[in-house]
């Protein structure tokens, strides 16, 4: 394909699925290790002894551009998601639940879990700035000229990690009424692979000739990181997921509450508060690079109409960008690093489970991130705020997410629970209904035993 390579990475991930993850799941009353990934206090309630988790796994695609049908169907959407005047967002990620395993001993709850994450994200990118590198030599208009004044932070990023986590909650108090519980986790975190370009305060002009596009009376603050093990190549999903678990380089926190009004053997109300993330990793290698610089772009004998944005397409890597800008003699270099730190996704979650009737329950749920995903050493979330009709036996749960998102705006999805086994959507209602702008998936087994 044609298009620039940097931009592919993030589209070719589309035709492996369709932003919350395991929405409606992380809230079912049948409490397990996934509960407790929101809240680390929910390990108090587990529903059994003993909780076994073999494989989880959930995949989200969210964006302000394209629609739920062209996501499915891969048409064009390197040309659509570059339409319009509005910034780009887009956010493409994995959550990989490993083998985990938890337990109650009187008043305590311990639980080890391991997880896996691959991301791949766009951050309010320049449209006009995409549409003319992406767009080759067959949508020029001759002869056009574009004025770009951006003072966002624009980012192409892609990060993969693993962890292992070591839980554990207290019951604090309970009588016949009232629950209340605290809870935290300790997290080992391996970083595997990142890459970030990040164009903060960009201003410039693109001039059309007949057969190129160039940049001209450009300047900003640029920054070009990337890990050893995509200083070669960072063009496909594949190169971000051929390992997730790296070395051990970092550590995180997740602490948390939990509160139950109860109601016989069952509860009316299910609230928490948490602190997640709270930690960051390190990219350790002499192999690695995060360099900052300034980029300012003018005419020159050589290049008298400015940088020809047909350079960049058909490269392979961040650091195929930063050797053609260095040999054209754009960038003046600031600051250099071959070790990096990278900050987790700290967020602020707020949930209750009330019940309404019977078998019939209803979760509100927020997460907010505490962290700008404008920084270039940040891995990116988003806010969300969801409600969740759901009715829940036993062994069987139908529930129902319904949720707005930061990027792709409001989604509806359908998910069930039997015994174990779980599978869900959060977005297949809208996407059906309404085409919107995400797509995901999930699903899962565990098994509880007495």
């Amino acid at each position: 394909m044609k298009n620039l390579s940097i931009i592919i990475c993030f589209i070719t991930f589309f035709n492996m699925s369709a932003q919350d993850h395991f929405s409606g799941m992380k809230t079912s009353r049948r409490v397990g290790i996934l509960n407790a990934d929101i809240n680390p206090a929910e390990l108090s309630n587990l529903s059994s002894k003993y909780e076994v988790n073999f494989f989880s796994l959930s995949f989200n695609i969210s964006n302000n551009k394209v629609g739920f049908s062209d996501i499915v169907n891969g048409n064009n959407i390197e040309d659509l998601i570059f339409k319009g005047n509005e910034p780009v967002n887009m956010r493409i990620d994995a959550e990989i639940f490993g083998p985990g395993f938890a337990m109650k001993i009187n008043k305590w709850s311990l639980g080890l879990t391991t997880k896996g994450y691959a991301q791949l994200n766009l951050v309010d990118v320049d449209p006009n700035l995409g549409d003319a590198i992406n767009s080759g030599i067959n949508n020029i208009i001759p002869g056009s000229t574009t004025i770009i004044n951006n003072d966002n932070n624009q980012r192409l990023n892609g990060t993969s990690w693993g962890e292992v986590g070591f839980s554990a909650a207290r019951n604090l108090f309970e009588n016949e009424k009232h629950k209340l519980n605290a809870g935290a986790t300790i997290k080992l975190l391996f970083p595997d692979s990142y890459t970030n370009l990040g164009l903060d305060k960009f201003q410039g002009t693109i001039n059309t000739l007949a057969t190129e596009a160039y940049l001209n009376n450009t300047q900003a603050n640029l920054n070009i990181a990337y890990s050893e093990n995509l200083s070669g190549s960072n063009t496909n999903f594949s190169d971000y997921s051929k390992s997730i678990f790296g070395n051990l380089n970092g550590f995180a926190v997740d602490l948390g509450l939990n509160y139950r009004l109860k109601d016989k053997d069952d509860y009316k109300i299910n609230a928490g508060l948490s602190v997640r993330n709270i930690g960051a990793m390190t990219f350790k290698n002499t192999g690695n690079s995060s360099t900052n610089y300034n980029l300012k772009i003018q005419p020159t004998i050589a290049n008298p109409n400015g940088l020809a944005l047909s350079q960049f397409q058909n490269i392979g890597s961040l650091s195929d960008v930063e050797t053609i800008l260095q040999n054209d003699g754009y960038l003046t270099k600031t600051e250099s690093n071959t070790d990096f730190k990278v900050n987790l996704p700290t967020i602020l979650s707020l949930y209750a489970d009330v019940k309404v009737y019977s078998k019939f329950y209803l979760t509100l749920y927020t997460q907010q991130k505490l962290r700008d995903n404008g920084e270039n050493n940040q891995i990116i979330t988003q806010n969300v705020i969801s409600i969740t009709p759901r009715y829940s036996l036993k062994n069987f749960e139908v529930y129902s997410a319904w949720a707005n998102n930061e990027i792709s705006g409001t989604t509806g999805g359908l998910g069930f629970r039997a015994y174990g086994f779980y599978l869900g959507s959060s977005s297949i209602v809208t996407a059906l209904v309404s085409d919107t702008k995400q797509a995901d998936f999930y699903i899962g087994y565990r098994l509880g035993l007495r």
